[in-house]
């Protein structure tokens, strides 16, 4: 192919103005950075939801079976029902409430979650979690005192660590006195103190057991739901709804995408906005592609003409800027794609950007590289530098052999 092989000397001939040469320099680098900048910052993106997900689906299971009430009893018949899903890998009862929490140190509100110490942590990665102590002092207790397991952050704010004394109290019932009604207070030592390491959680979850949890509201035998696990996460919807049906009413399921919905949803438009915002630079770059091209054919008047009286066609006159152009657009996104593949292994193995992870909640940027991702940038890329090349290689097409020979 003739076009092909002009084009690939003009690209390797010396040009009398070493301006356009410049000018080509530039369109590689600045494909070349856009493509980078595209797939470190998707990368990372990619990386901090995946690292989100994980958090919440460690403080979470996978699907909540509950009723419309706040709590029902009979729930060993149920978790044996919600057992027989070949979907189901592990469950575990909870019982969930508010409450406060008193030290003499501080005061503050809490989400009380009763479980079962020995099947949650097939659930919830609350086992993992723990920094100081570990679940079975929930059941056991110390001297006779139920034990209750904080968040890191919510610890702080009572000024509480281990073996340290808490009063539960509960804002909604209490017990009738001759001077009225007197909120209903427990005590409770800290036998294990864990980080989620997001906020939301670490400051506002503290575990007991459900026994304990039981005693403490006056609910004997019941609980608020079912913690699943499944097989497929990304079905748990599907899964949930075949074991509503299989339960019956009233009974209802929740799966994670569905309590993390908005957080899910913000995170995907916030990484469409990212690529839409990174992609000018391409743009930009694929612009600057179209000027070199410009310049190019003014310099290549004369050869357009001879070709021209040689009996090229305009269509191959279009092919020979058309491949000049997407060669530079290709060879930028080339080495667009391995700078920044290089940088996002870099990224990950070797953790050189250091986060604050009091602020950050984690120690460097996470990274996960996602071929799929990387794919539509770089077909993206070579997509628009494409487009860049057909004004100048069409005005090159409707040059007149005649005219560009005259002042020649």
């Amino acid at each position: 192919m003739y076009e092909l092989l002009i084009s690939r000397r003009y690209l390797r001939a010396k040009r009398k103005q070493s301006f356009i040469s410049l000018i080509t320099v530039i369109s590689i680098g600045g494909v070349a950075i856009g493509v980078a900048a595209l797939i470190i910052v998707i990368s990372v993106m990619t990386g901090f939801r995946d690292d989100l997900q994980g958090k919440i689906l460690g403080a979470h299971a996978h699907l909540v079976v509950k009723t419309q009430k706040p709590y029902f009893t009979s729930y060993p018949s149920v978790m044996e029902k919600i057992a027989m899903n070949k979907n189901v890998v592990a469950l575990s009862p909870f019982i969930e409430t508010q409450i406060m929490l008193s030290t003499e140190g501080g005061i503050s509100g809490a989400v009380l979650r009763g479980i079962d110490p020995a099947t949650a942590p097939g659930v919830i990665a609350i086992e993992k979690d723990l920094k100081i102590g570990n679940l079975n002092e929930l059941t056991d207790g110390r001297d006779g005192i139920p034990g209750i397991v904080l968040g890191k952050e919510l610890a702080k704010v009572l000024r509480v660590t281990y073996g340290d004394p808490v009063i539960m109290v509960s804002p909604t019932g209490g017990d009738i006195t001759p001077f009225g009604m007197t909120p209903r207070m427990k005590r409770f030592v800290v036998v294990g103190i864990f980080e989620a390491g997001m906020f939301e959680y670490d400051s506002s979850f503290a575990y007991v057991s459900i026994p304990a949890a039981q005693n403490f509201l006056d609910l004997p035998d019941v609980v608020s739901g079912i913690d699943v696990k499944v097989t497929d996460i990304y079905r748990a919807k599907t899964i949930g709804d075949k074991i509503a049906e299989d339960l019956g009413a009233p009974f209802t399921t929740l799966d994670w995408m569905e309590m993390n919905k908005n957080l899910f949803a913000a995170l995907a438009l916030e990484k469409v906005a990212m690529f839409v915002i990174l992609v000018m630079i391409v743009f930009v770059a694929a612009f600057n592609i179209a000027s070199t091209l410009i310049m190019l054919v003014m310099e290549k008047a004369k050869d357009i003409a001879i070709l021209k009286a040689m009996g090229s066609t305009n269509a191959g006159i279009m092919k020979i800027f058309m491949f000049e152009g997407t060669i530079i657009g290709a060879f930028g996104t080339a080495v667009g794609a391995a700078f920044g593949w290089g940088m996002c292994i870099l990224l990950k193995y070797y953790h050189f950007i250091r986060l604050d992870p009091n602020v950050y909640y984690i120690s460097a940027l996470p990274v996960k590289i996602v071929p799929s991702d990387i794919t539509v940038i770089i077909i993206s890329s070579l997509v628009l530098c494409a487009l860049a090349t057909l004004y100048p290689a069409w005005q090159a097409s409707r040059m007149d052999p005649a005219q560009a020979m005259r002042y020649e």
